[in-house]
């Protein structure tokens, strides 16, 4: 080969090299979110998760890739919550009054009977509300896309039915670790204690607790009909569930595929809340087949019961909060 072919070899060699260099760049900006919860893999949050994940995947073109973990493979809530903060983990769906260990103020979004429909709550978390309260998270290093639901809490147990408070004076029921449902179920008689809902099944089990709160979907998906056999229908609080990134990750997402992920988590939100209504009826037929007794209860009781608990707490979400709240309360 002469002189002027080597050099000419060599050039075209370079250009390649640096062609490929380019296309890499594109590769190499690609960012990978895993987003993890607490729940089965057939609950509406994580078949919305998947649906959510398909969709930003899709519309940044690979810019953007998310991987959904369910079943606590990213940690139990708390553990989620302290990670989200630093970056450890990246992203979760999360229940909002698990918030309430780093800002006692989420708590307001599951006072008991704060919620006469879910359109008032939607709107309140759709509204002003859920903007201050996605604000006091942000400064925590917590980025909330978007709020799901979590639906209506009912009291289940394997003892008895619940038809007024004096019903649960002295069942041990397993509550989210937060402070304002230990409060609720303590001015009800029951003896309430938090556990991490992984553990919450196996507790049932071996007689731990006798009975333990949460919306119909999450009773079947977690089998505890297996281990309970009352379903009292208290609906005692509407729940939120909030999809949320650590703020270190939010920030390395350019401002255009930003957009496009806000887009999809309310997209998505909405058709998860509609995945939670259309449940409710299919989800009592499915468990009174698996021979759970429900019953209903005296709401009028229960409300006068807990009004000690709005006592205790309406100093601790303020008065703005407070003022927020039962605009869209009425």
């Amino acid at each position: 080969m002469s002189d002027s072919s080597a050099f000419r070899a060599g050039c075209v060699a370079a250009m390649l090299s640096a062609t490929a260099i380019c296309l890499a760049g594109p590769a190499a900006a690609q960012t990978t979110i895993r987003i993890g919860h607490v729940l089965a893999d057939g609950h509406s949050w994580n078949v919305a998760a998947q649906g959510f994940a398909k969709e930003v995947g899709e519309k940044t073109a690979g810019r953007v890739n998310i991987e959904v973990f369910p079943g606590g493979q990213l940690g139990n809530e708390k553990d989620m919550i302290e990670g989200l903060q630093f970056g450890a983990v990246q992203g979760g769906i999360i229940g909002a009054g698990s918030f309430q260990n780093i800002e006692p103020k989420l708590g307001i979004i599951e006072m008991p009977y704060a919620w006469a429909s879910r359109e008032k709550a939607f709107a309140a978390l759709d509204g002003e509300l859920g903007t201050a309260l996605a604000g006091l998270l942000e400064d925590k290093n917590i980025k909330v896309l978007a709020w799901w639901e979590n639906g209506y809490r009912n009291v289940t147990n394997s003892k008895r039915p619940v038809v007024v408070p004096a019903d649960l004076e002295g069942l041990k029921i397993r509550v989210t670790p937060d402070k304002v449902r230990l409060e609720t179920f303590e001015v009800m008689g029951a003896q309430p204690a938090p556990l991490a809902f992984g553990e919450l099944y196996s507790a049932l089990q071996q007689g731990v607790f006798d009975a333990q709160e949460n919306p119909l979907s999450i009773i079947w998906s977690s089998s505890f009909f297996e281990v309970q056999k009352y379903v009292s229908n208290t609906q005692h609080v509407w729940g939120a569930a909030s999809l949320v990134l650590s703020k270190p990750v939010w920030d390395k997402i350019s401002p255009e595929d930003q957009q496009i992920v806000e887009a999809a988590a309310h997209e998505w939100g909405e058709k998860q809340r509609q995945m939670v209504a259309d449940s409710d009826a299919e989800m009592i037929a499915k468990l009174k087949e698996k021979g759970m007794e429900f019953n209903d209860v005296d709401k009028a009781a229960f409300e006068a019961a807990v009004k000690p608990v709005w006592d205790a707490n309406s100093a601790v979400f303020g008065e703005d909060l407070m003022a927020l709240m039962e605009k869209y309360r009425q």
